[in-house]
């Protein structure tokens, strides 16, 4: 038996999130005397996932994959699955797997839990840890379908070196036709800025900014620490900033090692949305915002006199420590 891992990659190079997955099926390998399979798209280095614990690679080479199409991935999946005889498949969480998951679990008829925190409490039966209410709660998931499919949590596992041997296979799915109705015109991506969805430090700007032109706060901060940008849904409603930096509940979710908030007050939605990320950090002028509830650590101040000195601070300690 093995474990199967869809290990996602993006231009050729597998995202963080594959590395995470490597090292958690290593673990559940260990408990269940399984070997860990990784199934990659038209990736560059395939052996980069020996070093978390990936026994083999099916590499799929096919140009029809470039572009991501989850009907057509979640074959590719599905078919990896039933050629090692997997009965625990494992995803990530991020936007593109959190599509595809339902479908491959529909494919192999297995029962599918989200939001995995935590390995299993225990394989027969097989019970696992899962977020609840917008993170806000946690359930434990009983699958007893043969075939068990998990999402794992952004953030929620680490990475764990456990090097192996990695082996690489050539593996040539059937691609159905019907899968690619749907034809990509142009495909749009940042380039030049860490991306929300990889970056372990984020920095996050709300109305407390006052308005566009003052920004350069939040991208003076963020360069300083290596950290995407992002912002409130009530900023890109206005305009200040792209819909692609908004997240939250209802933007996108964030599981980063650190979060700056600043100018947040907290709605619910927005805390919601990064409840997942491990430390977060507010600086607001409103001593009762409701965001200082759920922080680690608050700074009560206003923002263009408490960023700018943070922002100094970190060049100052960078520079001393480089």
């Amino acid at each position: 038996m093995s474990i199967l891992i869809y290990a996602e990659s993006a231009e050729g190079k597998f995202k963080k999130t594959a590395f995470e997955l490597a090292s958690y099926a290593k673990k559940v390998a260990g408990e269940t005397g399984s070997t860990v399979t990784a199934v990659a798209v038209n990736a560059a280095d395939a052996s980069q996932l020996g070093k978390y614990g990936v026994d083999k690679v099916l590499n799929v080479k096919n140009d029809k994959l470039n572009s991501f199409n989850a009907k057509a991935y979640a074959d590719v999946v599905k078919q990896a699955a039933q050629k090692e005889g997997a009965k625990i498949v494992l995803l990530s969480s991020t936007t593109d797997s959190l599509y595809l998951a339902p479908l491959v679990a529909v494919g192999l008829e297995a029962g599918y839990a989200s939001n995995v925190v935590a390995l299993p409490e225990s394989v027969s039966p097989f019970r696992v840890k899962r977020n609840a209410f917008s993170n806000k709660a946690f359930n434990v998931t009983e699958i007893n379908t043969d075939v068990k499919v998990l999402a794992i949590a952004k953030n929620s596992f680490g990475l764990i070196e456990a090097a192996a041997a990695a082996t690489e296979e050539e593996f040539a799915p059937s691609l159905n036709d019907n899968d690619f109705t749907i034809k990509i015109e142009s495909t749009e991506k940042v380039t030049g800025k860490v991306t929300i969805a990889d970056a372990e430090i984020v920095v996050s700007g709300g109305r407390g900014l006052k308005g566009p032109e003052n920004w350069g706060l939040i991208e003076d901060l963020a360069t300083a620490l290596g950290a995407a940008t992002a912002c409130s849904k009530p900023v890109s409603d206005l305009g200040w900033r792209p819909h692609s930096e908004h997240v939250g509940q209802t933007g996108k979710p964030v599981a980063s090692n650190l979060y700056i908030a600043v100018g947040i007050s907290g709605a619910i939605q927005h805390i919601a949305g990064i409840n997942s990320s491990k430390v977060k950090v507010v600086i607001n002028t409103d001593p009762d915002a409701p965001f200082f509830k759920v922080a680690d650590y608050g700074v009560v101040g206003d923002a263009f006199e408490v960023v700018p000195k943070l922002t100094e601070k970190i060049k100052e300690f960078k520079a001393q420590n480089s």
